[in-house]
């Protein structure tokens, strides 16, 4: 059995120009790093995780709101059980690197 040790992302809703995708993660649990190609909106409704880019970092916790820059490279490591939602561009892609 396969141990999933990085956050969950599915796929929510598609409009004609934004798209809403879960994240989902376990205390412990990292995001690689990686970036959008488009700007993207996390909003946290459970749980507490670090969102870290070159020049800083986020705290994110139940009913924050963080802007990723597009192309902005940056990890994620969850604290506590967490669950957010990420609005992005409909052909906005995640690249990890």
């Amino acid at each position: 059995m396969k141990v999933m040790n990085k956050p969950e992302l599915i796929p929510l809703e598609v409009g004609d120009s934004i798209k809403t995708m879960q994240v989902n993660g376990l205390a412990g649990m990292t995001m690689p790093r990686h970036h959008a190609t488009k700007e993207a909106v996390i909003v946290v409704q459970e749980g507490r995780a670090l969102l870290r880019m070159s020049e800083r970092s986020h705290t994110l916790k139940k009913g924050s709101t963080l802007i990723i820059p597009a192309g902005k490279e940056h990890t994620l490591t969850i604290q506590q059980d967490f669950k957010a939602i990420a609005i992005m561009a409909v052909d906005s892609e995640i690249n990890f690197i």
